[in-house]
């Protein structure tokens, strides 16, 4: 019989992101070691899907830098790599920048209750000792500025080099820095809020920048 014109499309662009933020945040909150050898048909069970997707998320992890891919052999969860950490903070750095700077002047009052809602929810974490959820909402956090800013570009480099960042992020998120991250969000807020671009140019910059030193080469 001739193939349904009207049948339904299965969005693959939206599978295969699905299954590469699954595999990414599993890597990022511990759940996969690093060390640890990831088997495409072992993911695909557990994540309840073919092997292709999972096969193309690994790709995408080795080039953010979370897995090391052997072909024909393994793939390995990576370890946290100070010199790596270092250069990806110095380009979320400026790229979180760029996102505030390109976003002052359009940020509505919902914008604002937004982040400060995130940050309300980066608080209680904090305050039961949920790394994980803190550093959840702190993405729900920053990605605002982002998105407001309409930056596709900028995303694009984001989605490359974050993922790095957020393993070196959790850790500062288990540590006593975390409260200092609360107080930096809290005038990252005003900030914007009051539509002062240079001061949150700064402090986003120097928020950053300071991401924990115990993983910085230089230090």
């Amino acid at each position: 019989m001739p193939i349904p014109r009207d049948a339904p499309i299965v969005d693959r662009i939206l599978l295969r992101d699905d299954v590469y933020l699954r595999l990414r945040d599993a890597i990022v909150d511990g759940t996969f070691q690093p060390g640890e050898q990831l088997r495409d048909s072992d993911l695909a069970a557990w994540i309840g899907v073919s092997r292709t997707p999972v096969r193309e998320a690994l790709l995408r992890l080795a080039a953010s830098g979370l897995v090391v891919a052997q072909p024909g052999r393994s793939t390995i969860v990576s370890t946290i790599d100070p010199h790596a950490v270092s250069d990806a903070r110095d380009v979320v750095a400026a790229m979180h920048e760029l996102a505030v700077r390109q976003a002052i002047g359009k940020f509505t009052e919902d914008h604002i209750e937004c982040m400060r809602r995130a940050n309300g929810r980066f608080e209680e974490a904090l305050g039961v000792g949920d790394a994980v959820a803190a550093l959840k909402a702190d993405d729900e956090l920053h990605a605002v500025p982002v998105r407001v800013s309409g930056n596709q570009a900028l995303q694009a480099v984001l989605d490359q080099f974050g993922p790095v960042i957020r393993r070196a992020e959790l850790l500062r998120f288990q540590s006593v820095d975390g409260q200092a991250s609360l107080e930096r969000h809290n005038e990252l807020i005003e900030l914007c809020a009051r539509g002062d671009v240079e001061g949150a140019r700064r402090m986003t910059f120097d928020m950053w920048r300071s991401l924990s030193s115990s993983v910085d080469p230089g230090a």
